[in-house]
């Protein structure tokens, strides 16, 4: 059994990486776990989750809030192609994902905040998804 937070990355990685929307986009290969600034674009990482423990549900399972940020980079035409994949991975998300040993409860629709390189001389865009499932499980 692995981290909540684990098991969501893993489950929404799947997900995009397999949902044509995004990799008309996003090589699935750029899709993955880390919360570095990628050397290929356009990626999506995934990192910097965060588990809040709600307690037992019955059967002896746990529950627990799950946050996870999923970090979009692109660099060629900038916002423009950034946006579009941003657009696709929350259309990807209207549902929860399957999670291999969890029960997802409860899964909200991301939000996302966009950030622009300050450097001029880069033309990176970088949005910044926070995506907040209640996930069940027994160990």
């Amino acid at each position: 059994m692995i981290e909540p937070t684990l098991a969501l990355q893993a489950a929404i990685g799947n997900l995009l990486a397999t949902t044509p929307a995004v990799t008309g986009h996003v090589d699935p290969a750029n899709i993955r776990g880390g919360p570095m600034r990628p050397d290929d674009f356009p990626s999506i990482l995934m990192g910097n989750g965060q588990t809040i423990f709600l307690g037992n549900a019955s059967g002896s399972q746990y529950v627990a809030r799950v946050f996870l940020t999923i970090h979009i980079w692109a660099v060629e035409d900038g916002a423009d192609t950034a946006r579009a994949i941003g657009f696709a991975v929350m259309n990807a998300l209207k549902q929860a994902p399957e999670a291999e040993g969890f029960a997802i409860d409860e899964f909200g629709l991301p939000s996302i905040s966009w950030m622009r390189d300050p450097n001029p001389a880069q033309s990176y865009t970088h949005g910044v998804m926070t995506v907040e499932a209640v996930m069940r499980w027994t160990v």
